[in-house]
């Protein structure tokens, strides 16, 4: 009996024993799994990384090889109209040779030789489309009428210029692409575009570059919402173009926003909206405000999301935005400049004038215009470079970025305030 139980004893051991080495095993086997997922993971995180930096780097390497300096000489190849006031034109270089790749969201630098203007006009527009392409350059400009509260002014001139003067086959001076407001696409962060109008063109071209396939073959996989306000149907700029991208990517988001929309246009299904595009709006439909959003449109409507996003809690460093043209510079100044001292002395060397600074002007440019002197000037907008002009003695401040980054002691005039006493040569 004794011996009976003993061996019951033994066998129940024997069986427990064998119980725990088989869950020892089983937990180890899939302990290994999870650590050899955990590694894969990692594996493909690092893959992914490199990948970016040799795109990166051919991209680099591509641009060193055929960028320029100064004006160069590009052929309208086509000219396409895209609602009632916007065309497209496609610029390819007169000498037929390659184009560099630049960073979707940046702009071009025009040489206009217009009729009547007794020097040659400079203005910037924004890149439309993906920097995929070495064969042509694309802008999308919208004709500007005379201001609405001064209806005897002149309208855009360059904008009307390129409508009615530049046709196919003309040739126009252009100066190599550049600015600071661009999607970095070195990194996988998903990303909010916003473009309000025409102010889609540098938010146009993040979205086709995000969706088109790189230099491996591939598309990214970056989660995308982009939103673009419009009037109504008359002013939906590239609207065949949007719906295709946002079929054919499940990871992009399309919202459409008519603010003053048409009896017969599209507000059902999960696209369209009946309003402007807002804080509110932006709450409504996406997950989070974990983002980082890019933001091109009118002057109030820029003013009005930056603090919505503010108010929601996006960090400032999240959120940027594209102060394109005079009139939105002038705006964003008056809401942003913090107030410098009056008793600064501006001299402006050459013209021979010391001046008690007037805060009031808002920038350097517009202050010696008020005096009578005559700076160069271009986009007034910080971005094309033409009003630089050398800081003799004194310092400056910048109420907005410059787009193009101002040779050492020197500075743009158009959106820079004296910070001290101040001598220009000008």
């Amino acid at each position: 009996m004794f011996n009976a139980v003993l061996s019951f004893a033994a066998l129940a051991f024997i069986l427990a024993l064998i119980r725990y080495i088989f869950q020892l095993i089983s937990n180890n086997v899939r302990l290994f799994a999870i650590t050899r997922r955990g590694f894969e993971l990692e594996a493909e995180l690092l893959r992914a990384r490199v990948d970016q930096i040799i795109d990166q780097i051919q991209l680099d390497s591509r641009s060193e090889k055929v960028y320029w300096n100064g004006f160069r000489k590009f052929q309208v190849v086509l000219k396409v109209k895209e609602t009632e006031d916007i065309t497209s034109f496609y610029l390819s270089p007169h000498d037929g040779k390659p184009l560099p790749p630049f960073l979707p969201g940046q702009y071009l630098t025009f040489k206009l030789n217009i009729p009547g203007q007794p020097k040659p006009v400079i203005r910037c527009y924004s890149l439309s489309d993906s920097p995929n392409h070495s064969d042509y350059y694309r802008v999308t400009i919208k004709r500007l009428p005379a201001p609405e509260d001064n209806p005897d002014a002149s309208p855009g001139l360059g904008s009307n210029f390129f409508h009615d003067f530049l046709n196919e086959r003309d040739i126009i001076d252009v100066k190599a692409p550049s600015g600071h407001f661009y999607l970095d696409m070195s990194k996988q962060s998903p990303v909010v575009l916003i473009g309000g109008g025409v102010g889609i063109t540098p938010v146009l071209s993040m979205l086709n570059t995000i969706t088109e396939k790189n230099l491996r073959g591939e598309k990214s996989k970056r989660e995308t919402w982009f939103f673009l306000g419009v009037q109504n149907s008359a002013d939906h700029l590239m609207k065949d173009h949007l719906e295709t991208v946002a079929g054919d990517n499940q990871n992009v988001h399309l919202h459409v926003c008519y603010s003053r929309p048409g009896k017969n246009d599209p507000l059902e299904g999960d696209h369209y909206h009946g309003e402007h595009i807002t804080g509110n709006l932006l709450k409504r439909v996406l997950p989070s405000n974990n983002y980082e959003f890019y933001i091109c449109a009118p002057p109030k409507m820029i003013e009005s999301i930056r603090k919505d996003l503010a108010d929601w809690g996006v960090p400032v460093n999240n959120i940027h935005y594209e102060a394109f043209n005079s009139d939105t510079i002038k705006k964003l100044m008056a809401a942003e400049l913090t107030e410098t001292e009056s008793n600064i002395q501006v001299t402006f060397e050459r013209s021979q004038k010391t001046l008690q600074w007037n805060p009031a002007a808002g920038s350097l440019l517009n202050f010696a215009e008020e005096n009578g002197i005559m700076l160069d000037s271009g986009c007034r907008a910080g971005n094309c470079g033409t009003c630089l002009t050398a800081i003799k003695r004194g310092l400056v401040n910048y109420v907005v970025e410059p787009g193009t980054k101002p040779e050492a002691r020197s500075c743009l005039t158009c959106i820079s305030v004296p910070k001290t006493d101040l001598t220009l040569d000008g």
